[in-house]
């Protein structure tokens, strides 16, 4: 399918509402927007500004570089934007941003995190200068500053540690996350179509970046197979992304954790023992730093998550790894190598074993999609099951696995899943299920009284199977169905 209707804005509009409520005030404000990088945190500007009736605007994109890299880049936008003014010090650069929000314009700076760097460190306390100064006539300016960051703990650094030049200055605060299915399958049913094992394959590869979606849709492929969007995205002299990975992500780390993020890539769900033996296996230096990196990673960079079983104590320590980002693991486990050896193998193969490699990772991807379904399902009041626990999965010591454990105390039920990405596994698979489930019960006796429910979950479903399933007492739920419960 090709690019017959022009890209839209999808989803954010809780967000969108709110900044153009705060574009509207006609008073100064000073906004803080973080999210992941190609999240959507510009094209919000963009659209609230244009909904806002508001026209007077410099955006600075502020890059990985000294104060003179800054100076030259921030020039460079001044002259494209039309200003006369140029700057030749960091406090310069402040005095012009106050000055021109005095003046009713709206300043975005995006990459707001590198002035955490020690070289540009400066630039907080001439901004806290300004940004005072324009607080304190706050009544009277009608432009403001907006600040946003990809890299939360360095964004909250400078904005909220109680030690930072522009702690408490803020007026306001907005975090992008991923979009949401509704907002994938509006944006897919209009340039695409919204058969589930595409929802599948792109959300696994892509979840919910917008800008992603966006570059397939460029390159014509959104609504392509799944090698089609493969070669144009990663494997074509003009791919769009086969460097987004290792010249965002990575380059951010200067290396110091690849080993570490290619492992929990390549096995998702691994513990902290399994980690660390496997680390000092292949790099005894790194393994005696793998503990520290761990929790760098994921308190600092957010790029793993630690997951601990339904109704663990949060201090329990039989907690799991998983690289939070669905396209940095991706690139990790299934990309980076293929698209590393196409000066050497034939494309086609590359692109082969790339796809064999994303489709072995959608069976985990489906548990967590379902999860995900579950709780937005709850959240917009549709769907059979209100939720009251997150949905992340079951485990234990013993090797009890329940790839999805739904709790509903508002309703007193409990819902146990199995979710394949193939459905023919599914009727081999229930009795397993009603085994893990009754061992779960005897460890959670608070449950026990609760209505017991047993679903299984897959892309699709014949009606065989269906009746099949049912006939065993368990409730069959296609994707598909769970995605059309959103419409």
């Amino acid at each position: 399918m090709g690019k017959s209707a022009s890209w839209g804005f999808y989803g954010r509009q809780q967000e969108l509402g709110q900044l153009r409520t705060i574009l509207q005030r006609q008073r100064w404000f000073f906004v803080q927007i973080a999210g992941r990088r190609r999240i959507g945190k510009t094209s919000l500007i963009q659209q609230a500004m244009a909904q806002a009736g508001r026209a007077q605007m410099l955006y600075l994109q502020i890059p990985d570089s000294d104060p003179a890299g800054v100076l030259t880049a921030c020039n460079d936008y001044l002259l494209t934007f039309g200003f006369e003014q140029r700057v030749g010090h960091l406090q310069q650069l402040a005095q012009l941003i106050g000055q021109l929000v005095r003046q009713g314009h709206v300043v975005a700076i995006d990459e707001f995190q590198y002035f955490h760097r020690r070289q540009l460190f400066d630039f907080c306390s001439y901004l806290q200068a300004e940004v005072d100064k324009l607080a304190a006539d706050a009544a009277h300016i009608t432009g403001g500053l907006i600040v946003l960051g990809s890299l939360h703990a360095e964004m909250s650094a400078l904005l909220e540690d109680r030690s930072a030049p522009l702690f408490n200055r803020t007026t306001d605060v907005l975090l992008l996350d991923h979009l949401d299915f509704a907002a994938l399958l509006e944006l897919l049913g209009v340039h695409a179509d919204t058969d589930p094992r595409r929802v599948l394959f792109l959300w696994n590869l892509f979840e919910g970046v917008p800008k992603f979606y966006r570059d397939a849709y460029e390159q014509g492929v959104l609504g392509g197979d799944r090698q089609q969007v493969l070669k144009s995205l990663f494997f074509s002299s003009s791919s769009p992304l086969k460097g987004e990975a290792d010249n965002w992500f990575l380059r951010e780390l200067r290396g110091r954790y690849d080993t570490l993020l290619q492992y929990i890539a390549r096995q998702p769900g691994c513990d902290n023992a399994s980690i660390l033996s496997a680390i000092s296996d292949m790099s005894p230096t790194e393994g005696k730093q793998a503990g520290g990196y761990l929790k760098v990673l994921t308190e600092r960079y957010r790029m793993l998550e630690r997951r601990l079983p339904i109704l663990a104590k949060p201090k329990a320590r039989s907690g799991r790894y998983y690289i939070c980002d669905n396209f940095l693991r991706s690139w990790l486990s299934a990309l980076q190598r293929p698209v590393s050896a196409m000066h050497f193998k034939p494309e086609e193969e590359l692109i082969r074993m790339a796809d064999q490699q994303l489709a072995a990772a959608e069976g985990s991807a489906l548990e967590e999609m379902v999860g995900r379904l579950y709780e937005e399902l709850s959240r917009k009041g549709r769907g059979d099951f209100p939720l009251s626990e997150r949905i992340k999965g079951y485990w234990d010591r013993g090797g009890v696995e329940i790839d999805m454990v739904a709790l509903s105390e508002e309703t007193q039920r409990i819902r146990f899943g199995t979710c394949k990405r193939n459905p023919d596994k599914l009727l081999s698979s229930v009795d397993t299920l009603r085994r893990d489930a009754a061992i779960f019960l005897q460890h959670h006796p608070a449950c026990a009284h609760w209505t017991v429910e047993f679903v299984a979950v897959a892309p699709e479903m014949n009606e065989t199977l269906e009746q099949a399933l049912r006939d065993k007492q368990v409730i069959p739920q296609s994707l598909a169905s769970l995605l059309h419960m959103l419409h």
